[in-house]
């Protein structure tokens, strides 16, 4: 009896792969940060389940590559250091792949583009650029915005001060306590949209490199996820997804 159970037990541990799903499925853990739509964002008044561009591409691209992907959501500050501890096995956010970010981790080529501006309200005393000289400045923490901002205090001087998520820092101009918001602008867009009291103002130098999905050094996956979004640009399905959330914005070459 006693040994039985033993292989019964045994049976059970070896429907599971190694990834933790079930036997003949493979796993891989996404970590985001679904406060950035239409990139990653929950829809409340729908569900409470994770969707946008970057979770239809990245279940698209494990489709192709025999993967389920499981969504776990975190602050954008957290990512990196979640994937290189194996929290998560990629991520994907609408990350660029900065200098110092590839130290760390490797990213594939890029498959979006969205250059930044600023949202601004739209009666407050930042109506240009130059306005915002001796103003406070929101980004999100560890975002390309947030280096955006320093090159861009070497051209006027203002504040910046940071937050963990994307809307919080939106709510601060409407309190008043932030005159702008570096964000992109395919991500702006929604907010001025679904608000009246604010608008963008363009900001100089203003171009990003584009975002690309993170892996841990030297991971096999980084070519294959790179081969599929090359297939994926080629035959159209890329340009229909970002038609889909982005309207006629075009995928990055």
């Amino acid at each position: 009896m006693v040994m039985l159970v033993v292989c019964m037990l045994g049976l059970a541990a070896c429907g599971k792969s190694a990834a933790g799903g079930e036997e003949g499925s493979k796993q891989l853990v996404m970590g985001t940060s679904a406060d950035y739509a239409p990139f990653e964002y929950i829809d409340t008044a729908t569900s409470e389940e994770i969707i946008g561009f970057d979770v239809d591409l990245a279940k698209a691209l494990g489709e192709k590559l025999g993967y389920e992907i499981v969504i776990q959501d975190m602050d954008f500050s957290g990512l990196i250091t979640s994937l290189q501890s194996g929290k998560v096995d990629f991520v994907m956010a609408g990350m660029e792949a900065t200098t110092e970010r590839s130290k760390n981790v490797d990213f594939t080529n890029p498959y979006f583009r969205s250059d930044i501006s600023m949202v601004v309200a739209s009666d407050g005393a930042v109506q240009t650029f130059e306005d915002i000289k001796g103003k406070v400045v929101g980004v999100q923490v560890g975002s390309i915005q947030a280096e955006k901002a320093k090159e861009l205090q070497k051209e006027v001087d203002f504040t910046v001060e940071t937050r963990d998520r994307v809307p919080d820092l939106v709510e601060e101009i409407k309190s008043g306590r932030f005159e702008g918001v570096l964000m992109e602008d395919v991500v702006s867009k929604g907010y001025i949209k679904n608000n009246d009291n604010l608008k963008v103002i363009s900001v100089p130098n203003n171009e990003t490199g584009g975002a690309s999905i993170a892996f841990p050094k030297d991971s096999e996956l980084t070519e294959k996820f790179n081969t599929e979004l090359a297939e994926m640009k080629e035959n159209g399905e890329m340009d229909q997804l970002v038609s889909k959330w982005f309207g006629g914005v075009k995928s990055v070459d």
